[in-house]
């Protein structure tokens, strides 16, 4: 925060003027061409676009190069009325904001555009907006459209794309890149098309032939799908502004059932990118300081998916094992260090220990990957993890597990940082994200080469004391710069992942206010008001994406707890979400998936060629290519019969061996299951032994300090130790090697003292000291026993007020007989 005399040095953004951006558009029609009339903002520059109306299957448009003044721009009009008079003249359409895109089906071309929007926020004086209506109009005129055939696939190819509600989740904005992050924002130069083929703009497909066809992106708008929430906060009586955005994937993009896992180009199902953006509560065009901090979620990136049943509320988990190298996992991973950069932090959150083995089978598949991975990268490139249960201790009542997630984020916010600049308007435009300060480095970092200091500064710099004060009195606060990810999934990413997800961000928010200098501590309390706020901030964009992806509200009994609710009403309510999810997972999601398909253009549809919903495979989506050439991004091995949401696994190699530890339980379950038993395993669950002999992973030495394990050894030497031995039991247990999982465990509630201890490491970074020294060595997994685990499982409550066999359906997913 600038100080009073306004002497503090700022980032001061400077560079050309920014060309204006279309923002209000006007349709009108004649019989043989749609004339769309586009302004800026300040209704100074005004454009022409014409679409041609009487080729019935083809799209042809004509951009008229030429400024003109409002004036002249209704002139043009007149003019053009005047030569239509014989067949109607012009007639006015609609007002709009502009175009979604342009779709074909097996008849002409549809026009996709906004006719409604409203303002959900605004990001150094960019608004954001969302899309309150919207319609799809035929391009050619009646007389050709009366000529053409209208089936009942084309009707029900347009039904699929208006289920796509364009009016829930979708966020645009004309002037600021909401498809990236703040940071990138500045670090990245990138305009015009390169924009729309990011991975989280969803109407790529639908824009590109327009975008192609004039070379520019002045008609369109670029939407994101997931979730915006700007919010007014308030601490200490002082306000500052928090955007929490939500960014999804279009890449392998569907519903929980039917995308699973990772494809072979390493994209991973329900992958969202989430952002906390908090800035000063300044008028506009002032100097604003802002801070921003990204994390991401992901399905784990194996070959896997889950039988959808109409009996079985929990299906069994199907591990396909065709990719015995990993490269999928590995691309996946690369592509992680492509976007965000090292280290890639995985907080892993599934189960331990099963009686029925389902996550687990995953858990230790995916430790397996991510060992066979880290033997090929050296020192801070390696991949760090955390396999924690948060299940398995959220039934602890004795402890409250936010506060321990507190910790982990602690520690993984030490590891990557959070970016942080101060930023004025310059005189060519008040809105502030004009990015020429900003370069490249050549190992893909950001840094500034333009920073303004005050006076004062510059005498420093010159060794001129002559003006020489108070040196606290014109204190830099440098920018940052995030590097690397913290990156959490449990089994579908949606309700465990939404808790651990606001832990991070609200250990974050204490960081980024305490280098905005709205507070000296930079923890925050878990039972103040603002932590509250933020929890329901979070809430709400955990129940948004899981509706998106699951098909109810997200579970979020932990977050009842934390606020104290009636434990009877949270059970009530977590009961009938998992009815609604089991609900929309069985019987509407394949038509969902119908929809996505669509609207990404994964599939096209041809005359002659089957269509969408006579296929029972997802392996589709060069069917009906039209023009362009759709790479095959959704492609998977498992065929699915989306009529009713069914998946059948395909193996085509041999079931390579899993450990998922020594309990004598599960050895019988095992047993049975290689004699061809089917005692607590499905028929298509892979064979699974106790064979241990490629997994290695690190082990606590009880001698050792809980704060440094290896006072005397550095981070990667751990890391790439051979000598660290291996523990039969490891699947029973959580481990890391980059945080100390036992004295996570044994702090219980007591660790906000440890939490005040990181957060000031981070603090310490934030003005200008070295963090490397804080980076934990290798740590070891919890010291509970296999015994106990399985112990404390079987002590799990059951929905008791309901018959113990639909009881036993609901909770551990056996079959019901009606």
């Amino acid at each position: 925060m600038a100080s009073d005399n306004g002497q503090q040095a700022w980032i001061e953004v400077e560079g050309p003027k920014i060309p204006p951006y279309l923002r209000k558009f006007k349709l009108y029609e004649t019989n043989s061409n749609f004339y769309m009339i586009g302004c800026d903002k300040k209704r100074n520059v005004w454009r022409l676009l014409k679409i041609d109306r009487v080729e019935p299957s083809e799209l042809n448009m004509f951009e008229d190069g030429t400024i003109y003044s409002e004036i002249e721009c209704s002139d043009l009009l007149r003019r053009i009325h005047e030569g239509n008079k014989s067949t109607g003249g012009i007639k006015f359409v609609t007002t709009c904001y502009g175009i979604v895109g342009f779709i074909k089906f097996l008849g002409p071309y549809y026009m996709l555009i906004i006719t409604k929007r409203r303002k959900i926020g605004s990001i150094c004086g960019h608004g954001v907006y969302a899309i309150a209506k919207s319609e799809m109009i035929p391009v050619p005129n009646s007389t050709v459209l009366s000529n053409m055939d209208c089936s009942k696939d084309e009707n029900r190819y347009k039904k699929l794309l208006n289920s796509m509600d364009l009016t829930k989740d979708f966020f645009f904005s004309y002037s600021y890149h909401v498809m990236h992050s703040l940071q990138k924002n500045f670090c990245n130069h990138e305009t015009g098309h390169i924009l729309y083929e990011t991975m989280f703009v969803w109407n790529e497909f639908l824009t590109r032939r327009i975008r192609n066809h004039l070379g520019n992106t002045l008609w369109t708008v670029a939407l994101v799908y997931g979730f915006f929430k700007q919010v007014k906060l308030s601490i200490s009586g002082r306000e500052f502004n928090l955007a929490l955005i939500a960014r999804r994937s279009r890449h392998y993009a569907g519903t929980r059932y039917l995308k699973r896992g990772v494809n072979e180009k390493g994209r991973v199902a329900n992958d969202v990118e989430t952002e906390q953006i908090v800035f000063e509560d300044v008028p506009e065009g002032c100097p604003v300081q802002i801070s921003s901090i990204v994390q991401n979620r992901g399905s784990i990136p194996l070959f896997w998916s889950q039988e959808t049943s109409r009996l079985n509320i929990k299906p069994d988990i199907i591990l396909e094992k065709k990719d015995r190298n990993y490269h999928a996992t590995r691309l996946h991973f690369e592509n992680l260090v492509e976007r965000y950069g090292n280290p890639i932090i995985i907080l892993n959150l599934i189960k331990t220990n099963e009686k029925k083995p389902r996550e687990s089978i995953l858990r230790a598949e995916f430790a397996k990957a991510i060992d066979i991975i880290n033997k090929d990268l050296t020192g801070q490139n390696r991949l760090m993890f955390l396999h924690w249960d948060l299940n398995k201790q959220a039934r602890n009542k004795a402890i409250d597990v936010l506060p321990l997630l507190g910790k982990v984020a602690a520690n993984a916010l030490n590891l990557t940082g959070f970016f942080y600049y101060h930023v004025v308007p310059t005189s060519c435009t008040n809105e502030l994200l004009n990015l020429s300060n900003f370069e490249n480095n050549d190992n893909g970092t950001c840094c500034v080469w333009n920073i303004y200091y005050s006076k004062k500064d510059a005498d420093a710099e010159t060794g001129d004391n002559s003006n020489k004060t108070n040196a606290n009195e014109n204190h830099l606060k440098p920018p940052m710069f995030q590097k690397g990810v913290l990156r959490t999934n449990c089994i579908d990413c949606l309700d465990r992942t939404n808790v651990a997800q606001y832990a991070y961000g609200w250990v974050a928010l204490g960081n980024q206010l305490h280098a905005l200098g709205y507070v000296d501590n930079p923890i925050i309390d878990m039972r103040s008001p603002l932590a509250k706020d933020l929890m329901g901030m979070y809430e709400r964009m955990g129940d948004t994406l899981a509706l998106q992806y699951g098909g109810s509200a997200a579970h979020n009994k932990i977050f009842s707890q934390s606020r104290g609710q009636w434990k009877a009403a949270t059970q009530s309510q977590e009961f009938f979400r998992t009815l609604q999810r089991y609900y929309n997972n069985a019987y509407t999601d394949a038509e969902k998936q119908y929809a996505i398909n669509v609207f990404l253009g994964h599939f096209q549809p041809e005359q002659d060629k089957p269509a969408l919903w006579e296929l029972n495979s997802d392996q589709h989506y060069n069917i009906g290519s039209q023009e362009y050439n759709i790479t095959d991004e959704n492609a998977r091995v498992f065929k699915r019969s989306l009529s009713d949401g069914d998946i059948a696994c395909e193996s085509n190699s041999p079931i390579e061996t899993l450990d998922v530890g020594q309990n004598e339980d599960r050895d019988q379950i095992l047993l049975d299951n290689t004699r061809g038993g089917n005692k607590g395993l499905s028929e298509s669950t892979p064979e699974i032994s106790t064979c241990e002999s490629e997994l290695s992973y690190p082990r606590y030495t009880a001698s050792m300090s809980t704060r440094q394990p290896f006072p005397d050894v550095q981070p990667d030497q751990c890391l790439q130790s051979d000598a660290i031995s291996v523990d039969e039991h490891r699947d029973l247990f959580d481990w890391s090697n980059f945080l100390d999982v036992d004295d996570l465990s044994s702090c219980g509630n007591s660790c906000e003292d440890d939490l005040y201890d990181r957060s000031a490491i981070i603090s310490t970074s934030m003005d200008g000291g070295s963090s490397d020294g804080h980076v934990s060595g290798l740590r070891m997994e919890s010291s509970a026993s296999a015994s106990e685990s399985m112990s404390s499982m079987r002590n799990t409550n059951s929905l008791v007020q309901y018959s113990d066999r639909f009881a036993n359906w609901v909770d551990r997913g056996d079959t019901l007989f009606l």
